[in-house]
């Protein structure tokens, strides 16, 4: 069951590539969600965290790259919340691997 459905009306940016990578971020939450939801082992859960996780940091140098090419002048904020989130990530991550937390429907 998707924990959050993408739709153009609620989440739409009106941007091609970032809308379709946005799709493809909620799809990978969706299934580690479905995986954490669903009693999956621990190891399978590390690897779509690590998936998910991969791809939000090459979504969002992808999504700076175009927001500076384009001299998008609230670029300077928001880098600063992408770094803040991948710096959450990266926490859950590193305390996920070193057995210190779960991914729970709180974390998702």
């Amino acid at each position: 069951m998707a924990l959050i459905t993408w739709t153009a009306e609620q989440y739409g940016t009106n941007v091609g590539f970032a809308d379709e990578e946005h799709k493809t971020l909620f799809g990978k939450l969706n299934h580690l969600y479905d995986l954490a939801t669903s009693g999956a082992e621990r190891p399978v859960i590390g690897a779509q965290l690590d998936d998910l996780i991969a791809y939000v940091v090459e979504h969002f140098a992808h999504e700076e790259r175009e927001m500076q090419a384009k001299g998008f002048s609230s670029y300077a904020n928001h880098k600063a919340e992408h770094d803040a989130l991948v710096g959450i990530c990266a926490d859950l991550q590193k305390k996920f691997h070193a057995g210190e937390a779960d991914v729970t429907d709180e974390v998702v």
